[in-house]
């Protein structure tokens, strides 16, 4: 960090210079809160800045374990990070993201590893290889929804996969009444495992083979078919995503 000039640069707050003093923090009993003032500092709201790019390095020192911090906080952040489209900041960065991408599987395959983390470490992992829209995308597995339009009519919906049920709904199925949380739902349809391809059947297979059966079983509603409840049109919901995704 001492070859960065900091005050240069920026991030979310403004001047990057409190940067190296906050990673210089890391280590200790504050980690949590320091964490969370880095993530707002350098990927607030998951915008980039080019502090966050200049921090790369410094990710790669505490996830290889040559500095303190934590390696999966250091790894999903770089992951964030990665995620900017900055052709010429990911080519600058090509040695320390190739370094990430191999901590990030290994942390990944992590037998113990929770759902949540496992499914962040996945976004890291596709983020590292340039993996496209999924990179970001498969938060909402973590969320259980997904908030898409409907390809025909365009109503607002939700699809949802989690504690609340399995369905397609066009009102808000959390806030709403009793009877507008349970009308105008229609039936999620699991893919199965053997009529997956492309990027669904990875991201399914990687969840079977690191034990992780709770997001195995999400991902076959994300890459599932749903219908609207206002128009009755099928559509398959990871089409929708990819397409609606900003």
């Amino acid at each position: 960090m001492t070859t960065i000039d900091w005050s240069e640069l920026t991030h979310a707050y403004g001047s990057a210079e409190d940067v190296p003093g906050l990673f210089a923090r890391l280590g200790g009993t504050e980690d949590d809160a320091v964490w969370q003032e880095l993530w707002g500092s350098l990927c607030h709201q998951g915008s980039v800045y080019d502090a966050s790019w200049a921090a790369m390095p410094v990710l790669v020192d505490i996830a290889r374990g040559r500095a303190p911090g934590g390696p999966i906080q250091a790894v999903t952040m770089a992951g964030l990070i990665t995620t900017d489209p900055d052709e010429e900041c990911r080519a600058r960065y090509a040695r320390e993201i190739g370094e990430l991408l191999d901590v990030a599987r290994v942390l990944r395959a992590d037998p113990g590893q929770d759902p949540h983390t496992f499914v962040y470490l996945q976004m890291a992992v596709l983020a590292f290889e340039d993996g496209g829209v999924w990179a970001e995308a498969l938060e909402g597995v973590n969320t259980e929804e997904y908030e898409l339009e409907c390809p025909e009519c365009e109503v607002g919906l939700f699809v949802a996969f989690g504690a609340y049920g399995v369905f397609t709904s066009a009102g808000d199925y959390v806030t709403g009444t009793d009877k507008e949380a349970t009308e105008g739902r229609t039936e999620l349809v699991p893919a199965t495992p053997d009529g997956l391809d492309g990027i669904g059947a990875r991201l399914h297979g990687e969840a079977v083979e690191f034990g992780q059966r709770e997001v195995a079983k999400a991902l076959k509603y994300v890459f599932g078919k749903a219908s609207c409840p206002s128009c009755e049109a099928e559509f398959t919901v990871s089409e929708e995503i990819e397409k609606q995704w900003i």
